[in-house]
C-alpha cells in the first residue's frame, strides 16, 4: 500500500467561500462554481469541498489522507458554528449532504447522498424544528435509501419494491400521498432491507454517514458507469472527484417549497427564454427520477413570484458572469430561494453554433473565445442528415457507426445491381459481408453501405467517408448472403433484394422499411444551394457561416482535400479546399481499365508492356487535364500508383476453380493457365507490405514515367488553354532517399522532354509520403531529393503499431477500449506519443535539410478534430481530408490557432 500523507503544506479541504471557478482541477466543477457564487453573493447554503487530490491519495492507496479528518472537523466545526446547530443532533439537527463533483461534468455517473445527520432520535427533532412530521419521516426514509444503495451496496429496487408496496397498501399512486405514519413504516421496512443485504444496522453515528459517505463517492470514481462515461467522452481516468459537503435546504417541506433545474438558454436549441423544470413539495433526486411530472419553469411565477423573480435575476447574472449558457439546479424552501448548483450548460450542436454567435454580439465574448465554444464534432453532427426522431422504427441490427447519416434504400447485394438500380432511379443501400475497390462504383451509386464486417478503418468505412456516404460496418449480426441475395436478421427474418431497409451511419443501427429523413440545411449551405435568413433553418445556417469566417480567418493551417475526380475536386472547391493533398490515382484504374492494369503487371516482354502502357497515357492525361481544369489556381498533389498488388490481379482462387473446371471438361484454359501461372508467381502473403508503391513503380519499367508524362502533357495541354495547373507528384511509399533519387531522375528527365515538345514552362514540385517508420528516421536524408512531404498516417499508423487496420480492430479494439489501453482507435485520432512523435522528428529533419520544405498530411487523421491541432502545434503547412470533412477541418484549424488554456467546454 501506498504512502497516503501528503506533501507538507498540502490543503485538502476549502470553505465554500475560499474557492473560485478557476479552481476546477482541484475543486471539481460543483465544487468550484459553489465557491464562485457564494463570492457573488448568491444565496448558496454554506458548505465546504474535500479536493481532487484527496481522492486521489484515497484511490492509490486505499486509505484516506491524514490530515483529511483533522481537516473535515474543523470545517464541520465552523459550519455548525455558522448555522447554529450541531450534525444529527437530537433536538435541532444539522443535516448535510454529500455529492461528487469532478472537473468535468458526469451528470449521474457518481454518488450523492442526502440528508445525512438523520437518525431515529434526530429524525423526531426534525420533524420538531419543522413542524412537520411527515416531512421528518420523508426525508429519513430518502437518506436510508439512497445511503444504503450507495454507500452500502444494497440493490435499490428493494427499496423501490418496498415504496411501491406501501403505496398500493395506502391506494395511492404518488409518494407525497403517504402520511407520516406510512413513512414511518416505510423506515422500519428499509432498515431492514439494510441489515438482511449488507450484514449491518443502518448507522445511526451522523459523523460515521458522513466518512463513509465520503469514502462512496470517492470510490465511485471507479464506478463501472462512470469509467464507461469517461472512455465515450474522452475525460481523463487520474483526475479524481471533489466531495462537496452542504448544509441541507429542503425542497419537500410543502407545496411552498420545491426543487428545480433551470437553464439560461435553450440547450437544444440556443434561443434565450425560460428554460427548465420545477416540482413543488420534492427533492432534487425527484426531478431526475421523474417519480412526478414536473411543470414548465414558467409556471413558478404563478406558483411563487417572488422567488421566479429572484431566480430570473441570479440566471442573468450568472450567464453575464460566466459568458455562457448556465445550467442551474435550486431549491425553494419555504418561499426562500437557495442555489445548490450551476455549470456551463451541456447543449446539442445547433444550439453551440448560435449561442456562440449570440453572445459575440452580445459583446460579452470575442471571436477568438466564440471559436472555443464550438468544435468540429459538432460541425460533422450538423452536415449529416438523420432520421426523424418521431418515426415508428423496426430496428434489426446495429453495428459500428462507421460514417454518420441517414440512408434509406432497396437492399441490392453486389455493385452492378447497385449501379444499374441506380441509373433507372431507385435508391438503394450496398449491403455487403465487406467491400473491396471493384465495389466502387456500387459504393458511388448506393445512398449508403452496410456490411457485416469491417471497422472504423475498413474499406467500406475510409471510402465512405471519403464520399460522405453514410456507413454502418461490422453489423455481425446480420448474416448476409451474396449468392441467393438476401439477408438474414435476427428473429429469423429474411430480407430479399429489392427490399428498403434503413442505416444509420451516427448510430450504427439498421431499420426494416423506410424511416423518414430529415435532410442538413447545413450541408445545403456548403454546396451554395442554401443562404443565411430568417427561419429557424437558416438562423443556424448564419450561425455555421459566421463561425466559419471566423476560423477561415485565424487559422494557419492551410486546408485541402483527398479528391480522384474533377467531380470531387468540385464539391471539394465548393466546401473551402484550398487544392488537392491527396489525388489516388489507383483509383483511376479501376472498373474496365483494371484489365489493362492487370495486362501491365503480368506482361512477359517489353512489347507487351509498351503496349499496355501507351493504352493507359491518354486515360490517364484526360483524368489530369480534368483535375487540374477543376482545382485552375489551386496546388493539385498527385500520388502515383500505390495499390496493394493482389487488388488488380484476378482471386487467386477463383481462378483455381475455373482452371480445374476446364481441366476436368477438357476444354481450352491455355490463358487462364498462364495467367494463374503469373498470379502464383506474384502472390504475396501480406500485399500491404509488398509490391506496391515506389517498389511498384522500379520494378515495373516505364510505369511511374508514364504518369509523370500524363501529368506533365495534362499540366501543359492546360497552360496552353490560359489555365494556372499546379501540378506536384508524390512518390510513394519511399523508405530511403535511393529510391526517391532513382525516380525523380526518371520524372524530371520525362519532364524535360515534355518541355521540349510543347515549348511550355513546366514547374512540377516532386515530393514524397512519409508512411514507413524508416522514412521518419531518414526524413533528413529523404528532403535532400523531396520538394514536400506528406505524412500518410494511415500507413504510418499501420506500420509503427505492427496493425493490419483491416484486421484488428473487429479482432481487439473494442477490448482494448474497454480496459483503458486505448481512449480511441489510433487509426480514429493520431496517437501522439508514438506516432507523432515520428511525425515531429520528420518534420524537424527534413527543414533542418531544406528550410522551404512544405509538410502536410494526407491520412484519415487530416479530418479528425484533435489530430488537426497536433499538426497545427508540430508545424505542417496543410492538411488534406476527404471534402464532407473539409469544413470540419477549417473549423478545427481555427480553433488550434487561437487555443487557450482557460477554455475548457466539454
Amino acid at each position: 500500500m501506498s504512502e497516503n500523507k501528503a506533501p507538507h503544506g498540502v490543503k485538502f479541504v476549502y470553505d465554500f467561500t475560499e474557492g473560485n471557478k478557476d479552481l476546477k482541477d482541484l475543486l471539481g466543477g460543483k465544487g468550484a462554481n459553489l465557491a464562485e457564487m457564494t463570492n457573488l453573493g448568491l444565496p448558496v447554503p454554506p458548505g465546504f469541498t474535500i479536493t481532487t487530490e484527496a481522492c486521489k491519495v484515497y484511490l492509490e492507496s486505499g486509505e484516506e489522507p491524514t490530515a483529511l479528518r483533522d481537516e473535515v472537523s474543523a470545517h464541520l466545526d465552523a459550519l455548525e458554528a455558522r448555522m447554529g446547530k450541531k450534525l444529527g443532533q437530537a433536538d435541532d439537527p444539522l443535516l448535510v449532504s454529500v455529492r461528487s463533483g469532478a472537473k468535468f461534468s458526469m451528470p449521474g455517473m457518481m454518488d450523492t447522498v442526502l440528508n445525512i445527520g438523520l437518525s431515529d432520535k434526530s429524525v423526531q427533532g426534525l420533524a420538531k424544528q419543522a413542524g412537520d412530521e411527515r416531512f421528518a419521516w420523508d426525508s429519513y426514509r430518502r437518506l436510508i435509501q439512497m445511503f444504503g444503495k450507495t454507500v452500502l451496496g444494497v440493490e435499490g429496487d428493494l427499496f423501490e419494491e418496498a415504496l411501491e408496496a406501501a403505496k398500493a397498501a395506502k391506494k395511492v399512486t404518488v409518494d407525497t400521498d403517504l402520511e407520516a405514519a406510512d413513512l414511518k413504516k416505510l423506515v422500519t421496512s428499509f432498515k431492514k432491507i439494510v441489515k438482511k443485504e449488507a450484514g449491518r444496522d443502518f448507522p445511526q453515528d451522523p459523523r460515521e454517514q458522513m466518512d463513509l459517505a465520503i469514502k462512496a463517492v470517492f470510490e465511485s470514481w471507479n464506478g463501472d458507469r462512470a469509467k464507461l462515461y469517461r472512455r465515450q467522452e474522452r475525460i481523463p481516468h487520474d483526475l479524481g472527484t471533489a466531495v462537496n459537503v452542504c448544509s441541507m435546504v429542503f425542497g419537500n417541506l410543502g407545496p411552498d417549497s420545491g426543487t428545480g433545474v433551470a437553464f439560461t438558454r435553450d440547450p437544444a436549441s440556443g434561443h434565450q427564454g425560460v428554460y427548465g423544470d420545477y416540482l413543488q413539495n420534492a427533492q432534487g433526486e425527484d426531478v431526475v427520477a421523474g417519480i412526478r411530472n414536473t411543470v414548465a419553469l414558467a409556471e413558478l411565477e404563478q406558483i411563487d413570484k417572488k422567488s421566479y423573480d429572484q431566480l430570473m435575476q441570479i440566471m442573468e447574472t450568472l450567464e453575464n458572469h460566466y459568458k455562457d449558457l448556465c445550467d442551474i439546479e435550486f431549491t425553494i424552501e419555504r418561499g426562500r430561494l437557495w442555489m445548490l448548483q450551476t455549470r456551463v450548460g451541456k447543449r446539442t450542436a445547433g444550439a453551440a453554433f448560435r449561442i456562440a454567435t449570440q453572445l459575440v454580439d452580445q459583446g460579452l465574448i470575442d471571436e477568438t473565445e466564440a471559436l472555443q465554444r464550438v468544435t468540429g464534432a459538432q460541425l460533422a453532427q450538423l452536415m449529416f442528415p438523420r432520421f426523424d426522431e418521431k418515426a415508428k422504427v423496426e430496428q434489426v441490427g446495429r453495428g459500428i457507426a462507421a460514417s454518420p447519416g441517414a440512408a434509406v434504400g432497396k437492399a441490392v447485394f453486389d455493385s452492378y445491381t447497385a449501379v444499374k438500380w441506380s441509373r433507372s432511379g431507385e435508391k438503394v443501400i450496398l449491403v455487403r459481408r465487406e467491400t473491396n475497390p471493384d465495389d466502387l462504383d456500387g459504393m458511388i451509386a448506393a445512398e449508403g453501405i452496410l456490411t457485416s464486417r469491417g471497422g472504423k478503418t475498413s474499406h467500406a468505412a475510409v471510402v465512405a467517408r471519403g464520399m460522405g456516404k453514410t456507413c454502418v460496418c461490422g453489423a455481425e449480426d446480420l448474416e448476409v448472403d451474396t449468392k441467393r441475395r438476401r439477408m438474414t436478421v435476427p428473429g429469423g427474418h429474411v430480407v430479399e433484394e429489392g427490399d428498403v431497409i434503413s442505416i444509420d451511419g451516427s448510430t450504427g443501427k439498421v431499420y426494416l422499411g423506410e424511416v423518414p429523413v430529415v435532410p442538413s440545411p447545413v450541408v445545403e449551405y456548403f454546396e451554395g444551394r442554401m443562404h443565411p435568413g430568417a427561419d429557424d433553418a437558416d438562423e443556424l445556417v448564419e450561425a455555421v457561416h459566421r463561425m466559419m469566417a471566423f476560423a477561415d480567418r485565424k487559422r494557419r493551417l492551410r486546408v485541402r482535400a483527398n479528391a480522384d475526380n474533377a467531380e470531387d475536386a468540385l464539391r471539394a472547391r465548393r466546401f473551402g479546399a484550398q487544392g488537392i493533398g491527396l489525388c489516388r490515382t489507383e483509383h483511376m484504374f479501376l472498373g474496365e481499365r483494371r484489365e489493362m492494369v492487370e495486362k501491365l503487371i503480368l506482361a512477359d516482354t517489353a512489347a507487351e508492356r509498351e503496349s499496355a502502357l501507351s493504352a493507359l497515357l491518354p486515360l490517364q492525361k484526360k483524368d489530369f487535364v480534368e483535375l487540374f481544369e477543376a482545382m485552375d489556381g489551386l496546388p493539385v498533389t498527385i500520388r502515383l500508383l500505390d495499390p496493394p498488388l493482389h487488388e488488380f490481379l484476378p482471386d487467386i482462387t477463383e481462378l483455381s476453380v475455373r482452371v480445374a473446371l476446364a481441366e476436368s471438361r477438357q476444354e481450352p484454359h491455355e490463358n487462364d493457365l498462364r495467367l494463374l501461372q503469373a498470379v502464383h508467381r506474384l502472390h504475396e502473403q501480406n500485399p500491404m507490405l509488398g509490391l506496391r508503391g515506389v517498389r511498384l513503380g522500379l520494378v515495373i519499367p516505364g510505369l511511374f514515367a508514364m504518369q509523370v508524362r500524363a501529368i506533365a502533357e495534362a499540366a501543359a495541354e492546360r497552360k496552353a488553354a490560359k489555365g494556372d495547373p499546379r501540378a506536384e507528384i508524390m512518390i510513394p511509399l519511399v523508405g530511403t532517399v535511393q529510391e526517391l533519387e532513382i525516380v525523380r531522375e526518371e520524372a524530371d528527365k520525362v519532364i524535360a522532354e515534355v518541355h521540349t515538345a510543347t515549348g511550355t514552362e513546366l514547374k512540377l514540385a516532386i515530393g514524397t509520403m512519409i508512411e514507413l517508420p524508416r522514412a521518419a528516421l531518414t526524413a533528413g536524408q529523404i528532403a535532400e531529393a523531396a520538394e514536400f512531404f506528406s505524412f500518410g498516417t494511415n500507413d504510418l499508423t499501420q506500420t509503427v503499431w505492427g496493425f493490419s487496420r483491416d484486421d484488428v480492430e473487429a479482432s481487439f479494439f473494442t477490448a482494448y477500449l474497454e480496459k483503458g489501453i486505448f481512449g480511441v482507435s489510433p487509426f480514429e485520432t493520431i496517437d501522439k506519443d508514438g506516432v507523432g512523435s515520428l511525425v515531429k522528428a520528420a518534420a524537424e529533419a527534413g527543414r533542418r535539410t531544406r528550410p522551404d520544405l512544405k509538410l502536410g498530411v494526407c491520412g484519415e487523421h487530416g479530418g479528425d478534430p484533435e489530430s488537426v491541432h497536433f499538426f497545427h502545434e508540430a508545424g505542417l503547412d496543410y492538411v488534406s481530408c476527404s471534402p464532407f470533412r473539409i469544413p470540419v477541418a477549417r473549423l478545427e484549424a481555427g480553433r488550434a490557432a487561437t487555443q487557450s488554456t482557460g477554455s475548457d467546454h466539454r
